[in-house]
């Protein structure tokens, strides 16, 4: 099979080990965009396989559908991603979970704090009323976040 070869749905399915219906979902997406033939049958490149593989890996490593679309939609005309393109997203996807790591260890040290306190109070509480923060201002209504 030739690099330009154009190859059906459901030889794609086959390839990656999907349903036919998630080729298609995936193709109402805008992760793939296959050429139709003059019966108006779709057909893919063999690199829309490639393209596919990149939309299981990255969805394992935590990406959104959305999220993946707008990453591919960056690579000029369709093309699958190189080993620089998986770089840069990797580093993004990264920095994105330090990012989430460290409000998560954050929630969990407020927890610790809070297990056994008791005082269900939203007056005192040190995680809704940091510092008493309300208590220091004026007279009138506390708005809840």
């Amino acid at each position: 099979m030739r690099a330009d070869d154009l190859i059906g749905i459901g030889e794609v399915a086959r390839r990656t080990g999907l349903s036919v219906p998630t080729i298609r979902f995936y193709e109402q997406r805008g992760l793939i965009a296959p050429d139709r033939n003059a019966g108006n049958q779709r057909r893919y490149r063999r690199a829309d396989i490639r393209r596919v593989s990149f939309v299981l890996i990255a969805q394992k490593m935590g990406l959104t559908l959305g999220e993946i679309a707008e990453k591919l939609a960056r690579l000029p005309g369709g093309r699958t991603p190189t080993a620089q393109d998986w770089a840069t997203i990797s580093a993004e996807v990264k920095n994105r979970l330090v990012n989430e790591i460290a409000r998560l260890e954050a929630i969990r040290a407020d927890l610790d704090g809070c297990i056994g306190c008791g005082c269900l109070s939203l007056k005192n509480c040190a995680l809704y009323n940091a510092g008493d923060r309300w208590g220091q201002g004026k007279a009138g209504p506390r708005v809840l976040r």
